[in-house]
């Protein structure tokens, strides 16, 4: 900046001098002593190169006083962006100290619900015990009701015996009638069932509803959860192994009581053979018809369950990309805030920054008269 006036002014006097001087001078016509010409042309350089001398000191001092001002400026910039660091660190440390309350509340609800698991976990253990003695109870009991059942059996075949026949004729006329209730039965439980899955249906999203809400906000224990879990499934295997006890004891008495039965039983097998012959004919049209109903029952549910899956599917993609647009929706907005609040903040300090200029030069008028002055020459 500072040569190219230099040399602007030093081009604008040298033309000030030659515009002094005519071009086509003829000095023949003029009756001038050449020491007086040479005199005052001297007199003019000198003129010339003192004024260079003071625009140059007035440059000079313009410029200081510029670099003065920018230092100001810059000191005010920088104050400005400490204060904003200020501002951007105390509402970080507000925002971190809103996440741990979070946390900390959400480890509360977490601790409560594994206290409450761990209560209903130490009920079924005392009620695993006490089922255990009720078992032994009832073991005592069978084998007194199997003694007595073994004498009862034996009376009772000769007694099914007399009435066998009997039944027979009463049992073709009830599966008849049954077959006709059942249908009607059939259809009722179709009907229910229908009711049953769209109420179903509209239960499963409710709840999926509600599972996409938790899974947009919740963030669980896991590792006390996951030892409750194991004293649970710990619980869940002995129950399972008593159980399997519990019925390897009755398969145990029922095979003893079949042995038994067997014997009694092979001497009425001979009576009833001819009796089943009939019936297993009439028995095994009537299977068939039920096998073929059930068959195309069957293949109905396997076809609606299918749609259902299908459904389900569609539903899940649809809500996915719902909650995905929904959560892109949030981030524009938050830019658009955060943008229109960085907006302010440079607007806010711009307008500090004139305001401050503007104060400087009320408190500096001769400076700015200077550089007026510079300008103007």
């Amino acid at each position: 900046m500072r040569p190219k006036k230099i040399n602007k002014k030093k081009i604008s006097s040298l033309n000030n001098i030659q515009s002094l001087i005519p071009r086509n001078l003829k000095l023949k016509k003029f009756k001038v002593s050449p020491v007086n010409v040479i005199e005052e042309t001297k007199n003019k350089i000198g003129n010339f190169y003192n004024n260079l001398k003071k625009e140059r000191e007035k440059e000079k001092k313009r410029l200081e006083n510029k670099r003065k001002l920018d230092e100001k400026r810059e000191l005010q910039r920088q104050k400005k962006q400490a204060q904003k660091e200020r501002l951007d660190k105390i509402k970080e440390e507000k925002r971190q100290i809103q996440i741990q309350q979070k946390l900390i509340i959400d480890n509360e609800k977490q601790v409560r619900k594994n206290e409450d698991k761990r209560r209903k976990i130490e009920a079924k253990r005392i009620k695993i015990e006490q089922q255990k003695l009720k078992d032994e109870e009832a073991k005592k009991l069978r084998e007194d009701a199997r003694n007595i059942k073994e004498e009862e059996l034996r009376l009772k075949i000769l007694e099914r015996q007399r009435i066998r026949e009997e039944k027979i004729k009463v049992k073709e006329e009830a599966i008849k009638a049954k077959a006709l209730e059942f249908e009607k039965i059939r259809a009722e439980k179709e009907k229910e069932r229908q009711e049953k899955n769209r109420l179903k249906e509209i239960e499963r999203q409710k709840r999926l509803d509600e599972e996409q809400k938790i899974r947009e906000a919740a963030r669980k224990l896991k590792y006390e959860e996951e030892k409750l879990r194991e004293t649970e499934n710990r619980l869940r295997q002995l129950e399972i192994e008593r159980q399997q006890e519990i019925e390897r004891q009755l398969l145990k008495e029922q095979a003893e009581q079949k042995a038994k039965e067997e014997e009694l039983r092979l001497k009425e097998e001979k009576i009833k053979s001819a009796e089943q012959e009939r019936v297993a004919k009439d028995k095994e049209q009537r299977e068939k018809a039920e096998e073929l109903r059930k068959d195309e029952e069957r293949q109905k549910r396997i076809e609606e369950e299918k749609e259902i899956a299908l459904k389900q599917k569609a539903e899940e993609e649809q809500r996915i990309k719902e909650e995905n647009r929904r959560i892109k929706e949030w981030e524009d907005k938050f830019d658009l805030e955060q943008q229109k609040k960085e907006d302010d903040l440079i607007k806010k300090f711009y307008s500090d920054n004139q305001d401050q200029n503007k104060d400087i030069s009320e408190d500096n008028p001769s400076t700015d008269a200077k550089t007026n002055d510079n300008d103007q020459k």
